[in-house]
């Protein structure tokens, strides 16, 4: 004989009778750990936000600004030249040694060419970079309000664009500012260290590896709390973006070493010496671009920021109801009639002898 046992299965019985299965093993383990529930819920922001989209967009102008950026670096060094015949005759000097016999000549006549069009380079430089930069601004703070989720109106041709040069300008103060502490807080400790004498020292060394990290980690974080927090098209909390700025900061320091040794590891041949730069830096903005995206759902996906979806009431449908009467039968018609007739009899009979009794 075979018994069953109430709660055995695998499901388990609503209030309304109806089953409601297990949640998975996934499940169950997000539901242990809340961070790891979080990064799934960044990994489905990013991912139902367009993230990757967005980042091959970032990429495409990030690409694109080297060439103008390039012209006006030709164009500085250009006019640095003009000013400085003896560097100039050097460099030349240095060409003409190096290169194969009659190409030495030719190069030679390009300097003196690019030195000679240097204004022109340089404003053409200038244009190009202004116009890829705003691309590049705009698709990047666009990817940022997406993974926010930021829902108002887009604003006007001529509010965005203005919004994105003061965008771009504030990046540029932070990335300088940031480089400069960087430098500043690098050069202090090492000249400390040479003023106490300390400079040879294997603990010394070591001390000053951990202040670089940590000088680096902050500069990082300063930046990323801009990106997180100003770029988007609505500014958004500082503390979410503060929280977020720290393990974007993590994360990029360990990305960059990470791109050092596969850029290092793709130009050891002739073919990765000659084209290995220009696809590390390619999957570098790529594989930047991705990552502060997701680093910005995961700050939109925090307790704090999520949103409470209020569902739609459903659309109220006026049907107006007729209702129409049944008629009599035939039977009830007579029955109807019949009655009538007695009761106009009885009261003709009645108003009759009430005559005779005044009488």
């Amino acid at each position: 004989m075979t018994t069953s046992t109430a709660g055995s299965s695998t499901a388990g019985s609503t209030a309304d009778g109806t089953t409601a299965a297990e949640p998975s093993t996934f499940e169950q383990i997000k539901a242990r750990y809340p961070w790891l529930d979080h990064l799934a819920r960044a990994g489905g922001r990013y991912t139902e936000k367009h993230g990757d989209h967005y980042a091959a967009a970032i990429t495409y102008f990030s690409i694109l600004a080297l060439v103008p950026l390039l012209m006006i670096a030709f164009a500085a060094a250009a006019f640095v030249l003009a000013n400085n015949q003896d560097l100039l005759d050097q460099i030349q000097a240095g060409i003409t040694a190096a290169a194969p016999p009659g190409l030495g000549d030719l190069l030679n006549k390009v300097i003196q060419q690019a030195i000679q069009q240097r204004s022109a380079v340089g404003i053409i430089g200038l244009l190009g970079a202004l116009y890829s930069g705003l691309g590049w601004m705009g698709n990047l703070r666009e990817a940022l309000s997406e993974q926010w989720d930021q829902r108002d109106d887009p604003p006007t041709v001529v509010k965005r664009y203005a919004g994105d040069l003061v965008a771009m300008i504030g990046l540029g103060v932070a990335l300088a500012l940031s480089f400069a502490v960087t430098a500043v807080a690098t050069g202090a400790s090492h000249a400390i260290a040479r003023f106490l004498g300390l400079e040879g020292q294997v603990w010394v060394q070591v001390l000053l590896t951990i202040a670089g990290i940590a000088i680096t980690l902050a500069a990082n974080w300063l930046v990323f709390v801009w990106v997180i927090a100003r770029l988007p098209r609505e500014p958004v909390t500082l503390r979410s973006a503060g929280r977020a700025a720290i393990l974007a900061s993590v994360g990029f320091v360990i990305l960059q070493q990470v791109m050092t040794v596969y850029i290092s590891s793709v130009t050891n041949s002739p073919a990765g010496a000659a084209f290995g730069p220009i696809i590390g830096l390619l999957v570098f903005a790529n594989f930047v671009s991705r990552f502060i995206l997701f680093v910005t759902a995961w700050a939109a996906t925090l307790k704090e920021n999520e949103r409470e979806e209020i569902p739609e009431p459903a659309p109220v449908i006026v049907r107006p109801a007729v209702t129409v009467g049944r008629a009599p039968g035939a039977g009830a018609t007579a029955g109807l009639l019949g009655a009538g007739a007695v009761l106009g009899v009885v009261g003709s009979i009645l108003g009759v002898n009430g005559m005779r009794r005044r009488r």
